[in-house]
């Protein structure tokens, strides 16, 4: 988020789409209410008529995998009628740039692609530059290279008969969306956006979120209080692990990881160092060696010296042009190229997008460990429906560990905000906390390499001090974290001494006289005790709901991201009542500024040379429009999901993303616009069970309250196919089937594509075979093509196609 759940409060207008906010995040929901009690209008954009939808000022459907279509016409409508917020737009946006004039887009395609490759030369892309080095900008908006002009291009196809053809959307609810949303482009109106997975596990699903962040930047609406976009986790520490760098291209604090081309320190730094020639960007990322030094410091400790590189050559580095997400790795698992695998916290035999085929790659490693609650249809894989133990060579191993409530620790929810909780009851039986089997693991790796072993040097000289009489400390690995000062030094005209800790990210060096697990976390543990625990109910001088005294959230507390751009020039709020930050003549109020320096212009009108651009982590410190880093493409663009109903593209002569990842194993079938499976299927959750299920299919009341996989469809469809509501039925795709109980609601209505009727399903994928016992209950992974985002590989398990035929 970039900003944070009580913020939503102060929203006039929230879209929810993507979501399901009512039924997956119940509790904080209570902030939309408090919205629409004070006159905000609620809307909501679903494939099924949602317990969102019941809630909403507005309702309107569309068909699943064709976000981009609906968004990019509320692009157009925001350009064609003027609602742009247009001072915003020419001085806090990359609108204003000229982009290079051989830049193109024909039939569906960048500039740049190479068919064989399936990948883009950037290199069109790229902003003009003036002799300094400074991207070259007109202000008024008018020159025909420049992002405004590109965009209002692009976005022209976009008109509302083709979206509705596209979607399924009728065009006056379309109209009446894009006339209720864009009115908060208006100064002192705010609109959010509230999305989960339905925006993200898609082929597009980075660009759902672009196009998205566009109409913010457009509309004024980053920055502000009630404004921002806003991804709705999961899990209460989603956030929190990404932070830390759950995900295999980061390190923490979203660092980039190693690549086998840059084998010294230096040359890491160098290419992850971007660098501006713009004296009013602060280009933020410039302090990155701050941040990878002390990184490094914190790995290794004494160890790491400016003579090894600070131990960076210790570290594993990926092989360039290689991906090692999910799907990528289940793949190589599954052509045999894996030996040990350790599950933790997780459950991919149900969860894994393509179950079957994470199911038969389990059974081609040599040994497999299960770190979880109970176990799972993972760790029990080699017995399960379809399986033979007995040409299953897997050994599996199963740690259990107990649950949240009984140890201690930070949690960071989706707002950034670091909560710390203390553990209630003691751990059962043998679990153990996930903080304790990690410690005595790398004790019994480092006993095991003192005795030899390849590559030793990494391993022993790995910092791995967490414990306090025998036990594992979090308070010392928050500490860590946080970072400490390992010399005494003198940063802006203070002496601070050896051992202490860092009092924020603005402090730490790059010569290895301090260290930070992660720095945007450095201010979280400081001298001044654990930030995380404060539970003040406090406001900020503003009264908008910022509780600065309660936990703490990244980056050093701010709780509204950007929130320079919610003023002008001058420094004067956009919006007067619920301002974020204001500036008093001598300094900033409010929030924690992005960034103390004073505003863009005086009173007088005169640009001061000591300020900075709004957007400070950006490069040329402008918001982008213009997206010249994706990997496909600088605008988001609709394209069909891997799998859909419809024989052509109505936007582009490409049919699918044209740098999607696509998988070429027996286990990897699709089938688009076929016949065999006429039916959009998609997946969502259910208030009564979480995630797979682990921790809810074990609870008897809710077990009773949801006892069975189901498979949502309407009135239509079930008339269609002679099934009756309650009746058991076979739903099948491409890759695989599984029997569900048929919810026969209105819920669903079928949409009109292109003339055309088309109908969707949707399964809850909570379930699985391994508890309750004796049941037929399977996840609806097992449906879900191997395939997804070219950014980030999640995979595309909201839109594909099935069949539901009676049993």
């Amino acid at each position: 988020m970039t900003n944070h759940w009580i913020d939503i409060k102060n929203s006039d207008c929230i879209l929810i789409m993507g979501s399901n906010a009512a039924e997956n995040h119940p509790v904080s929901f209570k902030y939309v209410n408090l919205a629409r009690e004070a006159g905000a209008t609620l809307l909501s954009v679903d494939p099924r008529f949602t317990r969102t939808s019941a809630k909403a000022d507005f309702y309107a459907p569309l068909r699943s995998g064709t976000d981009i279509a609906f968004l990019g016409g509320m692009i157009k409508h925001i350009l064609d009628e003027g609602l742009f917020h247009e001072e915003y737009v020419a001085q806090y946006t990359n609108a204003p740039f000229l982009v290079n004039k051989d830049y193109r887009f024909k039939d569906g395609l960048f500039s740049g692609y190479d068919p064989e490759k399936r990948a883009y030369d950037k290199s069109a892309w790229a902003f003009q530059m003036d002799e300094n080095g400074v991207p070259k900008m007109d202000r008024s908006l008018k020159d025909r290279n420049c992002v405004f002009q590109l965009l209002k291009k692009h976005y022209k196809r976009y008109d509302t008969k083709t979206v509705s053809k596209i979607t399924g959307t009728p065009e006056d609810k379309l109209e009446e969306c894009y006339r209720l949303y864009a009115a908060t482009g208006q100064p002192g109106k705010a609109g959010t956006i509230m999305y989960a997975m339905g925006w993200t596990q898609h082929t597009v699903g980075v660009q759902n979120i672009r196009t998205m962040a566009i109409i913010q930047l457009l509309l004024g609406n980053m920055g502000v209080a009630g404004g921002g976009v806003n991804a709705l986790r999961g899990e209460s520490n989603v956030q929190g692990s990404t932070d830390h760098c759950l995900l295999w291209h980061i390190w923490p604090g979203y660092l980039k990881i190693p690549q086998a081309s840059k084998p010294t320190l230096a040359l890491y730094n160098e290419s992850a160092t971007p660098r501006s020639s713009d004296p009013l960007s602060a280009n933020w990322w410039q302090n990155y060696p701050k941040y990878s030094v002390s990184l490094l410091k914190s790995f290794f400790g004494e160890k790491a010296t400016p003579e090894n590189d600070f131990g960076y050559s210790w570290l594993p580095k990926v092989d360039d042009g290689k991906t090692y997400s999910w799907l990528d790795l289940f793949d190589e698992m599954y052509k045999g190229n894996f030996k040990g695998f350790f599950a933790w916290g997780q459950n991919p035999a149900c969860s894994g997008a393509n179950s079957g085929k994470t199911r038969n790659a389990l059974g081609k490693l040599d040994w497999m460990v299960n770190v979880n609650l109970f176990d799972n249809e993972t760790g029990s894989f080699w017995h399960g429906p379809g399986m033979n133990p007995t040409m299953i060579k897997t050994e599996v191993f199963m740690l259990p560990a107990c649950v949240s409530v009984e140890k201690e620790g930070s949690i960071t929810n989706s707002g950034r905000w670091m909560q710390w909780r203390y553990q209630g009851p003691k751990p059962l039986g043998n679990s153990r906390g996930d903080g304790d089997i990690i410690l005595e693991l790398g004790h019994k790796i480092k006993e095991a390499y003192a005795d030899g072993g390849v590559f030793p040097t990494p391993i022993l000289n790995l910092k791995w001090d967490y414990a306090t009489k025998g036990a594992y400390d979090p308070h010392k690995v928050a500490k860590e974290i946080n970072g400490y000062f390992l010399k005494d030094v003198e940063v802006k005209g203070k002496t601070y001494s050896k051992g202490t800790l860092v009092p924020s990210f603005a402090f730490l060096q790059a010569d290895g006289s301090t260290s930070s697990g992660n720095w945007l976390y450095c201010n979280s543990y400081t001298e001044k005790g654990n930030m995380a625990a404060r539970r003040s109910d406090k406001d900020a001088a503003n009264g908008i709901g910022l509780y600065p005294e309660f936990s703490w959230c990244w980056p050093v507390n701010r709780r509204i991201i950007y929130n320079r751009a919610s003023v002008d020039l001058k420094g004067n709020p956009w919006d007067k009542k619920d301002w974020v930050i204001r500036w008093t003549g001598s300094g900033w109020e409010g929030d924690v500024p992005d960034g103390g320096w004073p505003p863009l212009k005086s009173t007088d009108g005169i640009l001061n040379p000591k300020s900075k651009y709004p957007f400070i982590m950006r490069k040329h410190g402008h918001g982008q429009i213009f997206g010249p880093g994706r990997a496909d493409g600088p605008f988001p663009e609709h394209y069909e999901p891997l799998e859909s109903p419809v024989e052509k593209n109505y936007l582009n002569d490409q049919m699918l993303n044209p740098v999607a990842p696509v998988y070429g194993t027996e286990a990897d079938a699709f089938a688009s616009c076929d016949p065999r499976y006429p039916y959009v299927g998609t997946t969502y959750r259910v208030s009564e069970h979480w995630q797979t299920g682990l921790m809810t299919r074990w609870q008897p009341y809710l077990l009773e309250l949801q006892p069975q996989v189901f498979v949502e469809m309407s009135e239509e469809l079930a008339r269609l196919k002679g099934i009756q509501n309650g009746e058991r039925v076979k739903v099948s795709s491409a890759r695989g089937s599984l029997e569900c109980t048929a919810i026969v609601t209105k819920r669903f209505k079928p949409f009109t594509i292109a003339g055309a009727t088309v109908h969707q399903v949707g399964i809850p994928w909570h379930y699985g075979w391994r508890w309750p016992q004796d049941t037929v209950e399977e996840s609806a992974n097992l449906l879900t093509p191997s395939t997804g985002d070219p950014n980030t590989r999640i995979p595309e398990t909201k839109a594909f196609m099935v069949n539901v035929t009676k049993i």
